[in-house]
């Protein structure tokens, strides 16, 4: 080919050969200026080589002589120059070149990103079918891209010519092959497309056997598979439209992918055949992969969504499951310890007469008892561990303390045991920084672990101090554990390998590793099989003030307990020489009821103001014995105290006093729903849990003593009113008597009118609503009142007054007049020929004993013990429940009956000086 130019050596000039078959070189004036290969007139000088290159050359002459020298003796289809020739200057050739290749790059970045991310996909994911296929679809696409139109591997590799050939038709076959395959894991076909998608892959491996034997028969076997690809990818086609429409509306993205491949497919056959100068398009290509990785992030998006909804429904779930046992432990345990107390009572009944193997049944029904209670406290604490609910009130704390009580509380396990339980803890170990109850807990968990797996030998209690820390040992001679079972067993509901026959749910170790962490320390164990375990735990200790603290609180308990037990007998005695019980009225009493001394000081500093007046107890027995000594206004308990429990000692005052006659206060170290119930089943008004808030405890004190005093004005003002309404028959048959005397005695006539005057005023006073009067207005009340009746019955009445004319006393109003009333009323007129009504007061002391007796007919055990219910009090008159609860509300004890049939009854009070 000749070209004319202008002469001109400074200019560039190029020529580009992009597809030339199967080997070439440029000739420009007779100079070689560029070759792929080395064309020969002979195969055996031909040296076969196809890629593309661009010769650059300058010329000072007019003219251009250009010669293309080719040689095929390789391809059996067709050789040759296939596509145009470009030719022109150095730069338009250079932009032309460069655009192709850089699109190409492009393309296979973006391939390789896919392959990047679904490689690392596999590996770290769940390594579906689905994303190896698209690898290996990513590689093929991509070696195909480099070994096509700029054949950017053949100038990176030196790769011959065959092999070149060869790795063009592999990556066509393997692009086909896993697509394919790739589609077939994500899309919904029929039963028959399994045939063809078989049929194809033998056909894929045929292929790729014969390509690599025979490179003779590549043209025609790649025609044959170029067709079968083309049928696949409308089959492919069809099903993804199908899946997008019926199943997963997601495929569309999979069927815009293998539509951007079929358009690539037919565009490369068209562009080969008609239009081979078309440069290098990669839209194609690139939508398709973009498609598939659509589907991959939506799908990714779909089950990242769906898996956290899944977590939030497991989360729920599992939230559930700790309230459901959360829920069925608080429910289990209430009957569980009443199956438990009954077969306590059952065991303990002398009446009964049980057989040896009874016994031992009942003993062991209690044992599995206790041990169902345990399982359900580990049920609980992991419940609140998991959810925070548990906080620590950490303070300094002596170790011998606590360590002792819970070597005494692991006491009834060692029955029937060959066991020792040894506390080598020295009396004089600092003291440590922790929650006494928590730490209570870690050493009974251990303590129990240790006794549970050790059936002879000894269960050791150490301490040591190592770099500011307690470190607390518990080591038994048991059955040990394996390397296996020891790296498991701080984990929950992990057990070892006896636990099956000696029973547990594996939560306790759990819960002392929790409890002991929150300590700011460290658990681990060491054990081997048959040869015991030593675990070995570590708790802050206290600083040197904090000892120093804990040593002098230590100091006050012991001194406190001391003086405890030589005035304990004082506070039990009638007298109470101690004084204690000598309040002035204007202050209110509070009964605080707790064998913690230190507990009771708290409660002085709290609520020690001129309102109140703090009387302190230490045991339930000497709470009782102080009620019976005089008017309370409230009683603060503690929960767990020895021999009666705060629980107890509230029902025991229930059963002399209601809600708003004395008023109790619950005091717990827990807050958890059971314990608050037991509480107010037990009788209790309210509940405050320790550690105790000093503004929250004066607050519901100030409630409670309110209640009280509300409840007092009620009673008496009760009192008062109901003297005051006047039985109308009474009034009546006064009047009538005083008008029988006005015909036959004036004199008697005036006297009864004075004194129904008196009575009259007397009833109506205003201070029947105080507190307390004096025993000489009683007496004139009652005076008036019998002179009246005494007049109207004549002889069938007889009064007996045996009092002491001197005795100055304050009583209660109102209280001796209706037991007066009741003996008249109830008694003596009940028989026909009238009766005896005593009046006697005896001086006893410190004290004195009002009592009303007659000799009428009396009543029975039933209506004895049935006197003061509620729904006996009359609508008339004052009754005797009235006066009864205001004495027992004033004195802590009430009205003392005796009565027999016939024989007449006493009712009689106490009251102080």
């Amino acid at each position: 080919m000749r070209v004319l130019v202008k002469p001109d050596s400074q200019r560039l000039y190029s020529i580009k050969l992009a597809y030339v078959v199967s080997s070439s070189a440029v000739f420009v004036n007779g100079r070689l200026v560029g070759s792929s290969g080395k064309p020969a007139e002979n195969i055996d000088q031909n040296i076969a080589r196809n890629v593309p290159y661009t010769a650059t050359f300058t010329t000072d002459k007019s003219e251009l002589d250009i010669v293309v020298q080719v040689a095929n003796y390789d391809h059996l289809r067709r050789g040759g120059i296939n596509t145009s020739i470009k030719f022109g200057n150095e730069q338009a050739i250079e932009r032309d070149r460069w655009l192709s290749i850089c699109l190409q790059v492009i393309v296979c970045t973006v391939l390789g990103m896919h392959a990047i991310y679904v490689g690392i996909l596999y590996i770290i994911g769940t390594r579906q079918k689905a994303l190896l296929s698209f690898l290996v679809l990513i590689l093929f696409t991509l070696l195909m891209t480099l070994i096509d139109d700029d054949r950017l591997l053949l100038h990176w590799l030196p790769i011959d010519y065959p092999w070149s050939i060869k790795l063009t038709y592999l990556a066509i076959i393997g692009v086909a092959a896993f697509l394919m395959h790739f589609a077939k894991n994500l899309l919904v076909s029929p039963r028959r497309f399994d045939v063809f998608y078989w049929f194809f892959w033998i056909c894929a491996i045929s292929a790729a056997v014969i390509l690599f034997t025979s490179a003779k028969l590549t043209t025609v076997l790649a025609s044959f598979y170029f067709g079968l690809t083309l049928i696949a990818s409308i089959i492919l086609l069809v099903l993804s439209i199908r899946t997008a429409i019926t199943v997963d509306e997601d495929a569309i993205f999979i069927t815009l992918g293998i539509s951007s491949i079929l358009t690539n497919v037919i565009g490369g056959f068209i562009k080969g055949i008609f239009w081979p100068d078309i440069g290098y398009y990669p839209i194609d290509l690139i939508v398709a992969f973009l498609m598939f990785a659509s589907y991959w992030f939506k799908r990714y998006f779909r089950f990242s969504t769906r898996t956290a909804e899944l977590a939030s429904q497991l989360q729920a779930a599992d939230k559930m499951k700790d309230i459901f046992l959360a829920n069925t432990s608080h429910e289990l345990r209430n009957p569980l310890h009443g199956m438990i107390n009954i077969a306590q009572t059952v065991l303990d009944d002398s009446t009964n007469q049980h057989s040896e193997k009874g016994k031992a049944n009942l003993e062991l029904l209690i044992a599995v008892g206790k041990r169902m209670s345990y399982l359900l406290n580990d049920l609980l604490d992991m419940t609140r561990l998991k959810e925070n609910g548990i906080r620590l009130h950490v303070r300094p704390l002596n170790i011998q303390s606590v360590t002792n009580g819970v070597a005494d509380m692991m006491r009834f396990m060692l029955q029937g045991k060959s066991i020792r339980l040894i506390n080598s803890i020295p009396d004089n170990f600092p003291a440590i920084v922790a929650d006494e109850n928590r730490f209570t807990q870690i050493l009974f968990n251990l303590l129990h672990n240790a006794v549970k797996y050790t059936h002879e030998g000894s269960v050791t209690l150490q301490a040591t101090k190592e770099s500011g820390m307690a470190i607390i040992s518990v080591i038994d001679t048991g059955i040990g554990m394996d390397e296996e079972t020891r790296k498991r067993i701080f984990l929950p509901y992990e057990q070892g390998r006896n636990d099956v026959t000696l029973g547990g749910i594996g939560l306790g170790l759990s819960i002392v590793k929790q409890l002991v962490e929150l300590h700011g320390g460290t658990i681990e164990v060491y054990a081997e099989p048959d040869k015991g375990s030593h675990f070995r735990f570590s708790i802050p200790m206290a600083q040197e003030s904090d000892q120093s603290t804990a040593t002098s609180i230590h100091l006050a308990e012991q001194m406190a307990q001391r003086e405890i037990s030589v005035t304990a007998p004082l506070s039990s005695n009638d007298a109470q020489l101690d004084g204690r019980l000598n309040i002035p009225e204007d202050r209110l009493a509070i009964l605080a009821v707790d064998d913690d001394p230190v507990n009771l000081q708290i409660l002085r500093n709290i609520l020690s103001t001129e309102e109140y007046e703090i009387i302190t107890a230490t045991s339930g027995k000497e709470a009782l014995s102080m009620l019976e000594q005089r008017e309370w206004d409230l009683v603060i308990t503690d929960v767990m105290m020895p021999n009666i429990s705060g629980y107890e000692l509230t029902r025991l005052i229930r059963e002399r006093y209601s809600l708003s006659e004395l008023p109790v206060l619950i005091l717990t170290a827990r807050s958890q729903v059971d314990d608050i119930h037991t509480g107010f089943l037990s009788g209790a008004n309210d509940y405050v849990a320790k550690p105790v808030d000093a503004q929250e405890l004066r607050s519901r004190v100030q409630a409670l003593t309110g209640m009280k005093q509300s409840a007092r004005e009620r009673l008496r003002m009760e009192a008062a009113w109901l003297q005051a309404q006047i039985q109308p028959h009474f009034l009546f048959n006064t009047l009538n008597a005083i008008t029988a005397f006005k015909l036959i005695d004036s004199d008697r006539m005036s006297e009864l009118l004075e004194a129904l005057s008196d009575f009259l005023q007397a009833s109506f006073d205003f201070s029947n609503s105080r507190r307390f009067v004096p025993l000489s207005r009683e007496i004139d009340l009652v005076r008036s009142y019998l002179y009246i009746e005494k007049v109207r019955f004549e002889d069938r009445l007889e009064i007996v007054w045996d009092i002491d004319e001197n005795l100055e006393l304050q009583i209660p109003p109102l209280s001796i007049q209706p037991l007066v009333e009741n003996a008249i009323r109830h008694g003596a007129l009940k028989r026909l020929r009238g009766g005896t009504v005593r009046i006697q007061i005896t001086d006893l002391g410190n004290r004195a004993e009002i009592a009303v007796s007659d000799d009428g007919v009396g009543m029975d055990e039933n209506t004895l013990r049935h006197l003061f219910d509620t729904n006996r009090q009359r609508k008339s008159g004052i009754g005797l429940l009235n006066t009864h609860r205001r004495l027992q509300q004033i004195y802590g004890k009430g009205l003392q009956v005796q009565s027999k049939p016939d024989q007449g009854t006493k009712v009689s009070f106490t009251v102080s000086k």
